[in-house]
This record gives C-alpha cells, structure tokens and sequence, in this order.
C-alpha cells in the first residue's frame, strides 16, 4: 500500500512539469505572426493622375541659315524653316545692323516666300517678326513694299525701310495671335520688290 502512493506521487511529480513545458512552449509559438493559407490580397493598381501637357517654350527661328544662332541672352535660334518656298541669303560677316545687339540674326534672310507655317497648341501668343533692309540695291523708302497677315491679321504695304528708319536697322514688328486651328500661318504678298524677313519669335501665353 505504501508503495504504491510512493509510485503514485513520483509519477504525478513527473507529469505535471512536463506539461508546463508543452505549455510555455504553446504560448511561445502563439506569439509569432500568424499563418494562413489564404493568398495575401493584390496591391491595388495604382492610377497616376491624368497630368496636363506642358506648354511649349518660346521658337525662335533665324530665317534665311541652315545653322541654328545663339544670340547675346544665351538664346538659341533654328535653323530657317516653315517657309513654303522662296530664296536664303547670307549677308557678310561684318555688315553692321543698328538697334540690335544680335546683328548676326539680321545677317541671314528668306525673301520672296508666299507663306510660314509652323505647327502649336491651341492658345493665345505674341508672334515676333524680325527685320532689316540689307539688300545694296534697296536705297531709299518706297523700293521695297509688300504685305502680311498674321493668322489672319493683315498688314498692308510693309516698308522695312520704313519701319526700321534707314537700311542695315533692325526693326520689330509684334503681333498678338489667337491660335485655334493647331498652327500658326503667316502670308505674304509682293507689291513691289520681294518680301524678305530675317527671324520669327512665337511666345505662348502672352
């Protein structure tokens, strides 16, 4: 009878400290970060922001070169294009051009052209027209005279000469534009002598 309490108490002894060890070791992996067979939930697409497009920065284009200028201010001006047709011409190197501190740009000329395209967004622009009576053969008011429009606005009887006050000054005529149809267009009409231009500046939103 003893013995068997004796064997009855040391087996009690035995078990019950190896289930607070099944016990501590529970609680520690209960601890962790819980596991499921369910696939984690997809990101959600993320849709960027329709974002506006950017507004063209200024053109400027030196009529008359097939090399784009870089002017006193760090500018750079393109080669000559737009133009439907007419001729190019390249004055000399050291002609002297007063009222400018860029003579390099009305050294260079398109003349006898009929018209100037040049593709923009929709908007409001201020459409500069740069010119210089250089031809040698041009002496005086009255011998060279021709017309414009600018989308649409026209300027009748151009006299660069005029304009400008004598030969070999640079003169800038400033046009305001609305552009509606996706581009700029600008006519020309001979009336006497050809039309001639030496660089066009588009500025949008002015």
């Amino acid at each position: 009878m003893h013995n068997n309490t004796r064997f009855t108490r040391s087996a009690s002894g035995l078990i019950i400290p190896a289930l607070a060890v099944v016990l501590f070791i529970g609680c520690r992996s209960d601890k962790g970060e819980p596991r499921s067979s369910a696939p984690a939930p997809a990101a959600a697409a993320v849709t960027p922001a329709a974002q506006p497009k950017p507004a063209p920065g200024i053109i400027r284009i030196r009529a008359g070169d097939t090399a784009p200028l870089t002017d006193s201010s760090g500018n750079v001006w393109l080669a000559d294009q737009g133009f439907a047709d007419g001729e190019t011409i390249l004055r000399a190197g050291d002609m002297q051009i007063a009222n400018t501190k860029d003579p390099a740009l009305y050294r260079a000329e398109h003349y006898s052209m009929t018209s100037f395209s040049y593709p923009l967004p929709n908007g409001k622009y201020t459409v500069k027209l740069h010119f210089a009576e250089t031809f040698d053969e041009i002496t005086g008011p009255g011998q060279r005279v021709f017309s414009f429009t600018v989308q649409g606005r026209e300027f009748k009887d151009f006299d660069v000469w005029v304009k400008a006050g004598g030969s070999q000054r640079a003169y800038i005529e400033t046009v305001p534009v609305d552009i509606a149809n996706g581009k700029l267009d600008i006519k020309f009409v001979s009336n006497i002598q050809n039309p001639e231009i030496n660089g066009i500046e588009i500025i949008p939103g002015s």
